[in-house]
């Protein structure tokens, strides 16, 4: 009997907060509430991933029973969304006044370059739960919004390169999107080996990636090998 109204309960709750009769009045307190829960949880999937934390492991670390959630966030999904959510809009809203700018390519593509890693430096955990978690085990609701954030950032990336390759600025070396998904792909991977305690400054990372994408790691004044050079046939 005490299982049936306390899985009432839940439901009653998730109904209200759905039907936005919970929490429609955000008091200071409930803000509050609101940002404990989102950091309780966002060290918990940085910790333990999204599909090994619980909503019971979320109460536990805030300090309330599973049924208070519903007061603030319907589900896990919900929770994840409100963490990854504003990083991403944030990167989209970045790159958008960059590619809008007047300014030579190589100059855009360092702001760029710079706009994506400085959220790993000021929003660690947020970016790197949003890279690993925001398109992987998880729910339908979480890959698909992300899915469509991700597709927006990709064509404001691939809008950068074209630009530059069209005005002479960038070397056609190959496909914009293959190109923009090279650099995406390496800045990306911070997400598993960045750590804002350790000694290597973002600042540095983003002058050297930057570097790395303008100028190279061959010398040149070195030969370029042709493919067959480097993996002679058999």
């Amino acid at each position: 009997m005490k299982r049936d109204e306390s899985t009432t309960r839940k439901r009653k709750l998730a109904a209200a907060a759905k039907a936005g009769t919970i929490g429609a009045a955000k008091s200071p307190r409930s803000s509050l509430r609101r940002e404990t829960i989102l950091r309780c949880a966002t060290e918990l999937f940085d910790r333990h991933g999204f599909s090994d934390t619980s909503l019971d492991d979320i109460a536990q670390a805030v300090g309330v029973t599973r049924e208070a959630l519903y007061y603030y966030y319907r589900n896990r999904s919900e929770i994840l969304l409100a963490i990854i959510e504003p990083q991403s809009a944030a990167l989209i809203e970045g790159l958008q006044a960059i590619v809008k700018a007047q300014s030579p390519a190589n100059e855009k593509l360092r702001m760029a370059i710079q706009n994506h890693l400085q959220r790993f430096d000021r929003h660690c955990l947020e970016m790197t739960i949003s890279l690993r978690d925001g398109l992987q085990n998880t729910s339908d609701p979480v890959r698909k919004s992300m899915a469509r954030i991700w597709k927006r950032y990709e064509r404001l990336w691939r809008a950068l390169i074209s630009e530059g390759q069209v005005s002479g600025e960038f070397e056609p070396i190959g496909d914009a999107r293959m190109i923009a998904f090279g650099i995406l792909g390496m800045c990306n991977w911070l997400a598993r080996w960045y750590d804002p305690r350790k000694q290597v400054a973002i600042d540095e990372i983003i002058e050297t990636y930057f570097k790395l994408v303008s100028l190279g790691v061959v010398s040149r004044s070195s030969p370029l090998p042709t493919l067959n050079d480097a993996f002679p046939p058999p």
